[in-house]
């Protein structure tokens, strides 16, 4: 059997080609297909189920599947979810390669599948990504709130 693992360089690979056929919109509107089509279905019904609790459920599965070094916070009070990525095995990999370059914007891909979904949801997202170099990065989710008057 052949680990998910097995796909991350072809995944980036992928994201080179279809920036080079039809430029980053091609890549965005990929993940946007991925987003609707599979992570709809799972992300967004716990989501909808659950509420921003949703977050964690689904990703306390996922990221462990994927043994990732992480820590994850969840604040039912202030309905936020945070993720401390401090060691993403498929960035790692990537960095690791000495026989392809990453494609720049691989962990994009994140932020575009899961907040298309969490954005019909109310909740919102913000990164950081300035540390992708080291296979970390940063999450917050968070329920949108209502303009103060």
């Amino acid at each position: 059997m052949i680990s998910c693992t097995e796909f991350i360089p072809f995944y980036s690979e992928l994201f080179t080609f279809l920036e080079e056929q039809g430029g980053y919109d091609a890549v965005v509107r990929y993940w946007e297909h991925i987003s609707d089509t599979y992570v709809q279905d799972r992300l967004g019904k716990l989501v909808e189920k659950e509420g921003i609790r949703g977050c964690w459920t689904y990703w306390s599965r996922s990221l462990n599947e994927e043994a990732c070094d992480f820590r994850m916070t969840y604040d039912e009070e202030n309905e936020r979810f945070t993720i401390d990525m401090r060691h993403c095995p498929s960035r790692g990999m990537l960095n690791e390669l000495t026989y392809m370059k990453p494609y720049h914007d691989y962990c994009g891909h994140c932020a575009v599948l899961y907040d298309r979904v969490l954005e019909k949801y109310g909740v919102e997202g913000t990164f950081d990504f300035s540390k992708v170099d080291k296979a970390q990065c940063f999450s917050c989710r968070q329920m949108k709130r209502p303009a103060q008057e």
